[in-house]
């Protein structure tokens, strides 16, 4: 039976606004721990300039592990429309690969599910939208796996509100998450609001998980830079927040930390222990 798989969740890197001591602490990290992936829930840019994807694409290459790459509402072009609405995502080019890449582990799936739009019928257009197009891909991924994969969704937007200072105001996002919640899936994965979250979303077709990783940037809001560290043991998933600095895990995140969040278990499947949250331990500089 294989052992537990550990993967790294880390968002909002804002390259132009990067913080590099952050940026060498969790490329230090991921070379010691070696996750089985990392999963990067967008805004890899502050402004989708040439010079930031480029920086920022060369940190992404450097990793040595699976990585799967969302796309934000920063990294599409802010300043030239024509490329915003005929290729928004051509400076990525050089990542391509690793854009909106399933990954599939020991039964466990990454599957990702687009949030932005090159454009939206409202303002400002940094909100997220999941289109019906973009979750029917994600359904399908999904109802694709073998019978009995875990899974967890990538995306940039929180799909419903996550008690956090910063909002993601998804359009549609109700709806995905209650396709998602049919589906089992363990949790949904995303960035956006700068604060690390870990809550339960009730849904009509039952509850999802929705876990947030803060930012790697200068941009931070209520919490200083962090990521997510995430063990999945076959029943259960543990998540630890990894602060910069040395704050508990408890204070990262929204007052309601789940205690079981896993998804309502099938009449023949055993009962999973009770999910913790460790806290957090800070750096060695």
């Amino acid at each position: 039976m294989p052992g537990p798989t550990l993967l790294f969740h880390i968002s909002d890197i804002h390259f132009g606004l990067e913080d590099d001591r952050s940026l060498d602490w969790v490329m230090q990290e991921i070379a010691e721990k070696r996750p089985a992936a990392v999963a990067i829930t967008g805004d890899l840019t502050m402004r989708a300039r040439h010079r930031e994807f480029a920086a920022a694409c060369r940190w992404i290459r450097s990793l040595d592990v699976p990585v799967t790459v969302e796309v934000g509402n920063h990294d599409l072009p802010y300043f030239n429309l024509i490329e915003r609405f005929a290729t928004p995502y051509k400076r990525f080019q050089s990542i391509e690969r690793l854009v909106e890449r399933p990954i599939d582990l020991p039964g466990l799936a990454i599957v990702p599910l687009k949030t932005v739009r090159r454009w939206q019928p409202r303002w400002p257009w940094s909100h997220g939208w999941v289109t019906e197009r973009a979750l029917e891909q994600t359904l399908a991924i999904i109802d694709g796996l073998p019978r009995g994969t875990k899974v967890l969704v990538t995306c940039h937007h929180p799909l419903v509100e996550a008690g956090t200072k910063g909002k993601a105001w998804t359009r549609g996002g109700d709806h995905a998450l209650a396709e998602l919640a049919r589906r089992g899936v363990l949790a949904t994965l995303s960035g956006h609001v700068h604060d690390a979250f870990d809550i339960v979303s009730d849904t009509p077709n039952g509850r999802v998980r929705m876990i947030g990783a803060g930012t790697l940037s200068q941009r931070i809001r209520s919490t200083p830079q962090s990521f997510n560290e995430i063990v999945w043991d076959g029943e259960r998933l543990d998540v630890r927040v990894r602060s910069i600095a040395d704050v508990p895990t408890e204070k990262m995140q929204v007052p309601e930390v789940p205690e079981d969040a896993m998804p309502p278990r099938k009449p023949d499947e055993p009962v999973a222990p009770v999910a913790t949250v460790p806290r957090v331990d800070p750096p060695v500089h």
